[in-house]
């Protein structure tokens, strides 16, 4: 499966000459799938099925989803006036005028602007017409979002995976430097004992163990195992493709908790170095995937 990434744009238009309907939509970066949508109110009936036709075709981010609508119908709108409120409102004109003595300069251009007089009546459409009109858009939209969508997520996973084999050389040269950086600290530690000591002898055997001990608490075997298996993992799941991204997500973080450890066991200069670059290229790898769907 391929990879994709959860950013994108996508337009979709349906168009019959006589009506013009435009769905766009906008997704950034979301642990979730969140939509917002804006659309006219005749739409509001449809809601729960533009989401649906969304959920469809997107796993996680927050997309904004904006319906324009264009009627081109000659016949859209009834106008009728409410006659009887329109007398009304002119004998109330009329008695006022003749208590506070002005002329009553009431007309008919007056009464229009008046409440309620007028109304004007949209021309209905069918809402299964609007449904397939508000389908074959959105999944125009969709589709077009997606070639984004698979363009930009196809760069990351060479990206990603080119990062990731960065990490695993780090690895292997942490690896071939960490048996001898207990070697040498042993030895380090020996000369220390003895500069106190002063001469004092000291027991050779308690000695050995004592530093065995140690060397199992600096040891970063294990370390260096769970780092590589998580980079086997990893590459795993890119090559799997699909929504990936929050298992890409929890298996980075398991990376970035070795390499800490791996980093706080260190006790020789050159791998410290290599530790803070595979720190950092760990931490790129972070920032990467959270674009990916």
């Amino acid at each position: 499966m391929i990879v994709k990434s959860m950013t994108g744009y996508g337009k979709g238009v349906y168009e019959d000459g006589q009506i013009k309907l435009t769905v766009e939509l906008k997704v950034v970066n979301h642990r979730f799938l969140d939509i917002g949508i804006k659309a006219p109110k005749q739409f509001n009936f449809a809601e729960d099925a533009l989401r649906k036709i969304i959920k469809s075709g997107l796993v996680r981010g927050h997309v904004d989803v904006y319906v324009n609508f264009e009627d081109n119908r000659e016949i859209k709108n009834e106008i009728s006036a409410d006659l009887a409120l329109a007398a009304q409102y002119y004998e109330l004109s009329k008695n006022i005028a003749e208590k506070v003595g002005l002329a009553n300069n009431v007309g008919v251009y007056e009464l229009l602007k008046m409440p309620d007089v007028v109304s004007i009546k949209v021309g209905d459409m069918d809402e299964e017409e609007l449904l397939k009109a508000l389908d074959g858009a959105c999944v125009q939209a969709i589709e077009n979002l997606d070639r984004m969508r698979v363009k930009e997520g196809e760069a990351m996973k060479t990206d990603v995976l080119a990062k990731t084999s960065e990490v695993e050389r780090l690895v292997g040269e942490i690896e071939k430097l960490a048996p001898g950086m207990t070697a040498v600290h042993r030895e380090k530690v020996r000369e220390r004992v003895q500069e106190y000591l002063a001469g004092v002898s000291v027991d050779e055997e308690k000695f050995i163990n004592e530093m065995a001990f140690y060397a199992d608490k600096v040891a970063v075997d294990e370390e260096l195992t769970r780092l590589k298996s998580h980079i086997a993992h990893l590459r795993s799941i890119v090559e799997k493709g699909g929504a990936i991204g929050k298992q890409l997500d929890f298996v980075v973080q398991e990376m970035n908790r070795e390499a800490n450890t791996t980093g706080s066991k260190c006790c020789d200069i050159n791998v410290a170095n290599l530790v803070v670059a595979l720190k950092s290229e760990i931490e790129k790898i972070r920032e990467q995937i959270q674009n990916i769907e």
